[in-house]
């Protein structure tokens, strides 16, 4: 990665689709409940940590993010918003939790349904000057963006809808943070 895409990034029209930070060991509960995080795996300390460096990352190197954040209805995946770009500047979209989704023994129609919805939202250019970010999960190998490492990057180039988009490459938190070296 160099300076070139870090300029492209300053200038917006990307989508930055990241996996939360790390969680706990273990499963969601089968008896699963948005609103209570009991059910659910969390962010891990080491999760918490990586979430605040990566919004301070992304503040340092200046790249503009359009407000508010879209993030799964997870506690994993709104704390990761919440810690990397402030409690106010986040807005929880269920239709992340489709993409969870796509980890389970679901029948094809419905699977092609969540992809054919999430090739909409990836066809759809931001703001001018801004980047739009989506918090939520990574997928099973081999569908939609592939597996996404622990507060791993998926930078998207929207062409516009109906148009496709261009998958420019996946960051690291490591890689991220050399953008400006």
């Amino acid at each position: 990665m160099n300076g070139s895409l870090l300029n492209s990034f300053r200038k917006g029209g990307y989508i930055f689709y990241a996996r939360h930070g790390e969680a706990t060991i273990g499963s969601d509960l089968p008896y699963l409940n948005f609103q209570d995080c009991l059910t659910q795996r969390n962010l891990s300390e080491k999760g918490r940590r990586q979430v605040i460096y990566y919004g301070e990352i992304l503040r340092y190197l200046q790249i503009p993010i359009k407000y508010p954040v879209s993030a799964s209805p997870f506690c994993r995946t709104i704390e990761t918003a919440q810690l990397a770009f402030g409690s106010g500047n986040v807005q929880v979209n269920p239709f992340w939790f489709e993409i969870y989704r796509l980890g389970g023994n679901l029948p094809s129609s419905n699977r092609q349904r969540i992809l054919n919805n999430f090739k909409t939202v990836l066809e759809t250019v931001p703001e001018e000057g801004r980047n739009k970010v989506i918090v939520a999960h990574s997928f099973p190998e081999g569908v939609g963006l592939g597996l996404i490492p622990n507060m791993g990057t998926v930078i998207i180039k929207p062409k516009g809808e109906g148009n496709g988009y261009e998958v420019v490459g996946q960051l690291s938190l490591e890689d991220l943070s050399k953008l400006d070296s």
